[in-house]
């Protein structure tokens, strides 16, 4: 009898969720409305920042970022080997170039000394990725910053909850994007979110979101005005009333969702972390991982080819693992802008060995046991002692 599939992510909504949208439903606004502000509020409120600007989806908060920034044409972004390819995408959108950082083999995240043989008089961003919902090191690139005049556009969609020196991920950078897909911390269905301490950039990011004007409907209604005025070249990347109950609902849940996700992570260290031919994401002091992954890495020879093949047999274990993610420069589209292999070493030896665990608040101890065994079993048969 097969067993029951586990996911490697999933969204959880329960009564409550379903209660916020429906009475959305039945206001009279379904966008543009007041949910949007009180969504925007609350984040900002739990992320600790001055500002949040909420959007239609994590790819949009990143495009917004590199726009507000004043990226443009001949200007480079720094951005890391391993990441989802959104956050290189956003810096080609409005015509930068983008370098490829290398990344750390222990917690698989930018690595600062690449970071810094990259710059050129060129470069304008670093964009740090909060890979699997561990924090950056953004003391060191927040100083690296400083010394070139450049600005961190922190890509935290994997992160919402995490913490850097008892700081939350979305106070410390110049601009924090966030993704509420479903497999994500919280979700909206669709949506994300740029956090800020700069009024300046958040009026920017609001005019950008919704086709360069400066007022929505719901303002002019409230003014007494049909008057608008256009005063750049924006995009349509609003967000609902609708996503914005769903996602209030979700941020109430999110502490507790965070306390489990870090339960499950601590679980699964404690028993893998001694596994021959494997290596956990190391989480450094002072930081505080929001796990939205729980990656692990198949070190040693072969590693490529021992991972296709515990992939496989977790996955007829009915066990959903994944891999987060090739080398983005590896994508078709990026090797036809002139990119390679043998560009980030460590990036592409990591990839080599990356496989991502079920890892969500609603993942039971029987389900972790399953999938830990398999593993091991996998590794095991494969790997002989």
């Amino acid at each position: 009898m097969r067993l029951e599939f586990i996911p490697y992510g999933q969204q959880t909504i329960d009564d409550d969720d379903i209660s916020s949208v429906i009475e959305v439903l039945r206001s009279p606004w379904l966008t543009t409305g007041p949910m949007v502000e009180a969504f925007e509020a609350d984040f900002a409120t739990y992320v600790g920042a001055s500002h949040a600007v909420a959007v239609s989806n994590g790819t949009a908060a990143l495009h917004l970022s590199m726009l507000a920034a004043g990226l443009g044409p001949g200007d480079e972004v720094i951005v890391p080997a391993i990441t989802f390819v959104a956050s290189a995408n956003a810096a080609r959108y409005v015509g930068a170039d983008v370098k490829f950082a290398d990344v750390d083999p222990e917690t698989f995240l930018i690595d600062v000394e690449s970071v810094r043989s990259l710059i050129t008089p060129r470069t304008k961003a670093i964009v740090p990725v909060d890979y699997g919902g561990m924090p950056c090191d953004y003391s060191a690139l927040q100083s690296l910053a400083d010394e070139h005049g450049l600005v961190i556009i922190e890509d935290a969609c994997h992160a919402p909850g995490a913490e850097y020196q008892g700081r939350r991920v979305g106070s410390i950078s110049s601009m924090t994007a966030f993704s509420f897909h479903p497999v994500k911390h919280i979700t909206t269905g669709e949506g994300g979110m740029v956090t800020t301490e700069s009024a300046e950039l958040a009026t920017r990011l609001r005019t950008f979101r919704s086709h360069g004007i400066t007022s929505d409907f719901r303002k002019r209604e409230a003014a007494g005005t049909w008057e608008f005025d256009q005063v750049d070249l924006g995009y349509n990347y609003r967000i609902a009333d609708i996503n914005c109950a769903l996602g209030r609902s979700q941020l109430e849940k999110q502490p507790t969702w965070v306390a489990k996700r870090r339960e499950i992570a601590a679980g699964y260290t404690e028993v893998l972390r001694d596994v021959e031919g494997l290596a956990v994401q190391h989480e450094p002091e002072g930081r505080l991982s929001a796990w939205h992954l729980y990656p692990v890495r198949i070190t040693g020879p072969e590693a490529a080819e021992v991972r296709r093949e515990v992939y496989t047999r977790m996955r007829a274990d009915s066990i959903g693992v994944n891999v987060h993610y090739r080398p983005v420069y590896l994508n078709t589209y990026y090797r036809q802008l002139g990119y390679s292999e043998g560009l980030c070493p460590v990036a592409e030896s990591v990839y080599a060995g990356l496989l991502s665990l079920p890892m969500w608040p609603g993942l039971d101890g029987a389900s972790q046991e399953r999938v830990v065994d398999s593993l091991r079993q996998a590794l095991a048969d494969l790997r002989p002692v």
